[in-house]
């Protein structure tokens, strides 16, 4: 019976007096029920609505112990949850039951409610009940709309009379009371499995983001230092020979004006040599730690690529994002997993910023010795005035560092990176040597 019939019941003047007394007990039954759903309903972690739900089974049916098996994703009815009158936990291996009862009211969705099991020889005596010595025995399926998600079952040893209007009626409302709680909690329990693997995945992202910027601009900042310290170097040493031929070319002028003037001019020029060269140093040590060491355990990048589009897909950005992949038949390679991911991450982001709705195509392939792998969307393109530049460092006239960081990854790996402009949509292909 559903609550919305039962409580139509008690409210029922001709029912009510047709049961004289008995709507009474009713009343105190439905009054008994409204109790128990606001309690297992008053939260949504699933270890404690199944506890709250056989507790009050138990209580209900004045019953000794209680189970819930609940259909797992392979389609099997698994064990959850046992416990006493005691409020014990009963573990699994003591989950001893009458299997064709549990099994009966799963797949047919009919409940199950069985006084002197031991002289009913239609449930099975000879195994489970007798083994068991079980006397009453209530079982109904837990459903919800019209998704059959478990079993309740709560039994006894001692011959309770089962009141049918009374118990019976009232433990279906609490089993598909008990199976929207239980429901409500295992979405509950997805999403913050789904919310913390997510959140796993942008930390990991993040992680490898900064290491990988880091030490590209560590790099790009090293090499352009070399170059800036090497001019300095090169006109300060031709600064320091001019004053010193001057002083061998024109002695006299120079005893007339302060020979000590450029005694000291000299000496500064030659304290600016040595600090340039100490600078020099420093951005080749810079450029030699920026250089990350490479990660080479590979694998089946097809595989890589379907596991990054699987955790990048719940966020936000990417929900309006159709992905599509034409594999190609590859060989175990050896590249840095965690750097290609990171990749593609990239290329993806800017697939779905240039357009929200974007189709991405991904396609691999191995030709020469090299992986290839190409990322095509049909976004809006990208302009032909920043094509020039837009694998360089961020700068005033370059925000986005994004192909910047794609590119230093492809470097360290040996390969090549491209971007081809297209009537609709941007395509770029990278290769790696296998």
């Amino acid at each position: 019976m559903k609550f919305s019939d039962f409580k139509k019941s008690v409210d029922d003047k001709s029912i009510n007096e047709e049961m004289h007394g008995g709507s009474e007990i009713r009343i105190k039954n439905l009054e008994l029920i409204l109790n128990i759903v606001k309690t297992i309903n008053s939260t949504l972690l699933l270890d404690d609505v199944l506890e709250l739900v056989l507790k009050n089974a138990i209580n209900l049916t004045n019953s000794e112990r209680g189970f819930i098996v609940l259909k797992n994703p392979a389609e099997e009815l698994e064990y959850k949850l046992g416990i006493d009158k005691e409020n014990v936990l009963v573990p699994e291996e003591q989950f001893n039951v009458s299997s064709t009862v549990v099994h009966d009211v799963f797949y047919t969705g009919q409940s199950k409610f069985i006084e002197s099991a031991l002289s009913d020889t239609n449930n099975d005596p000879s195994k489970s009940i007798i083994r068991l010595e079980l006397q009453t025995i209530l079982c109904s399926p837990l459903i919800t709309g019209d998704k059959k998600i478990g079993v309740i079952y709560v039994d006894s040893r001692h011959l309770n009379k089962i009141r049918v209007r009374e118990i019976t009626d009232t433990f279906e409302i609490l089993a598909g009371q008990a199976a929207t709680a239980i429901l409500n909690a295992q979405l509950y329990n997805g999403q913050i499995t789904a919310y913390n693997a997510l959140q796993e995945a942008n930390t990991q992202l993040i992680s490898a983001e900064r290491k990988v910027l880091k030490s590209s601009i560590d790099a790009e900042i090293g090499q352009s230092l070399q170059g800036l310290v090497h001019l300095a170097l090169l006109e300060t040493e031709s600064l320091l020979r001019t004053i010193e031929k001057f002083q061998k070319e024109h002695n006299e002028i120079i005893k007339q004006i302060d020979p000590i003037f450029f005694d000291r001019l000299k000496l500064k020029t030659k304290v600016s040599v040595d600090s340039i060269r100490s600078i020099q140093k420093y951005a080749q040590a810079l450029m030699e730690t920026a250089i990350m060491e490479l990660d080479m355990n590979g694998g089946d990048i097809n595989k890589i690529i379907q596991s990054v589009i699987r955790y990048i897909s719940p966020m936000k950005k990417f929900g309006r994002i159709t992905f599509k992949t034409e594999f190609g038949t590859l060989p175990q390679c050896h590249f840095d997993s965690e750097q290609i991911q990171h990749l593609l991450v990239h290329l993806f982001s800017n697939s779905a910023k240039a357009k929200n709705d974007s189709t991405i195509l991904v396609k691999t392939s191995f030709e020469n010795g090299n992986l290839v792998i190409s990322v095509t969307d049909n976004g809006p393109g990208i302009p032909e005035s920043v094509m020039a530049n837009i694998f360089d460092i961020p700068s005033s006239k370059k925000s986005g560092y994004g192909l910047f960081v794609c590119k230093s990854i492809i470097d360290r790996h040996n390969g090549s990176i491209k971007v081809f402009r297209q009537e609709t949509g941007t395509s770029i292909q990278f290769q790696i040597p296998a």
